[in-house]
């Protein structure tokens, strides 16, 4: 007996190794699991109204012992795209300026472009420069695009959407066009996805160029892209010519092309439409950026069976950003009246784009403004 006694220290030590080694084994193989506990929305201060209430939200909404339980098939989430999740200005919509480069720079297209596609384009370059308001430049924007990109595959679409991506930020150092992801709304997506929410973008860009964007593999979002929806224009059998599709059969030896037509504008009341067209699913939380979003956050809002809530940015960093304090201002004020929750990218973010990104739009207006 006492000779057993002796041994116990012995072999307790024995078992903590061999515990150690397994923990330690574990947080090199299973980094995830290892560090389950760390923030996963480390990149907003602790003290931002959507990191509290988001995490309060999913704690209650994927709890099956809690009132607010949402069973996973109903935990949809909808996202605008531009000044939500992506660089919305500059100096212009993403989808704006590549149809801009295209119709007026494009050596391959510049001389084949149709006076209405310049003219178009023109009018974005006066926005971009001047800040002159065109109500009609949504629709004829995505008029000029199906016609600018008229007769293209979609892979050779998204092809095109790559390269473009690959040109430097104008406003940004250490920034191409395709990497203007928000990388603290980035944390909120891949949280909602860690907690099995089914997550869809739902923009006013073009749907071929935001699923361009998609399925570059530089993109940081990995979703399937019947998850990712904009404004449409028509698709037609490469061979079909005229003829309209109830008189038209696809062939086995065609392909699908771009068909020239412009459909409908992915913005306000439209994006509630395209949700129930597409999904079939009225989303439980929305996150948007202007009033083009508020139809799908009061959508959401009015969800009859499941807790709710919507969430809007404020571009109120003019020092990170292309900020714009009177915009911001009119949308804590929308917030405030209709119950959604502000963001503040100035107060609310820890970072923007990242390490090693630099916007320089502060300094050219302290510059312009100093001559």
């Amino acid at each position: 007996m006492q000779n057993r006694k002796s041994a116990l220290p012995g072999a307790w030590r024995l078992v903590a190794m061999v515990m150690a080694f397994t923990f330690a084994l574990v947080a090199v193989l299973c980094p995830a699991v290892a560090f389950a506990e760390e923030d996963p929305l480390s990149l907003w201060n602790d003290d931002a109204p959507l990191k509290k209430e988001l995490v309060a939200y999913v704690e209650a909404t994927t709890n099956e012992e809690s009132a607010d339980f949402i069973p996973v098939e109903n935990r949809v989430a909808t996202f605008d795209f531009d000044g939500t999740l992506f660089c919305e200005t500059d100096p212009n919509y993403f989808d704006y300026t590549m149809l801009a480069w295209r119709v007026l720079e494009d050596p391959s297209y510049k001389d084949k472009a149709s006076d209405f596609e310049k003219s178009v384009a023109l009018k974005i370059l006066d926005q971009n420069e001047n800040g002159t308001s065109y109500s009609e430049l949504p629709v004829e924007h995505g008029q000029a695009v199906a016609s600018a990109f008229k007769g293209m595959t979609i892979g050779e679409f998204y092809d095109y959407v790559h390269e473009f991506m690959k040109q430097p930020m104008p406003s940004y150092t250490g920034m191409l066009r395709g990497g203007g992801f928000y990388q603290p709304m980035l944390q909120v997506v891949s949280y909602l996805l860690t907690n099995n929410f089914d997550v869809y973008i739902m923009s006013g860009t073009d749907r071929l160029i935001l699923r361009g964007i998609f399925s570059d593999p530089s993109c940081p979002i990995d979703l399937p892209l019947n998850h990712v929806l904009g404004s449409d224009e028509s698709l037609v059998g490469s061979k079909q010519g005229d003829k309209a599709g109830l008189d038209y059969t696809f062939g086995k030896d065609e392909q699908l092309v771009t068909g020239g037509d412009f459909l409908m504008k992915t913005l306000k009341e439209n994006k509630v439409y395209i949700i129930q067209r597409e999904i079939a699913k009225q989303p439980v939380l929305s996150f948007g950026n202007s009033s083009g979003d508020f139809a799908m956050d009061n959508y959401a809002l009015s969800n009859p069976t499941y807790r709710s809530a919507a969430f809007q940015l404020c571009c109120d960093d003019l020092e990170r950003e292309n900020g714009n304090t009177a915009k911001a201002d009119a949308m804590y004020a929308d917030c405030e009246k209709n119950g959604y929750v502000p963001v503040s990218m100035k107060n609310d973010w820890k970072t923007i784009y990242g390490d090693g990104v630099t916007y320089n739009g502060a300094k050219k207006a302290e510059t312009a403004k100093a001559a």
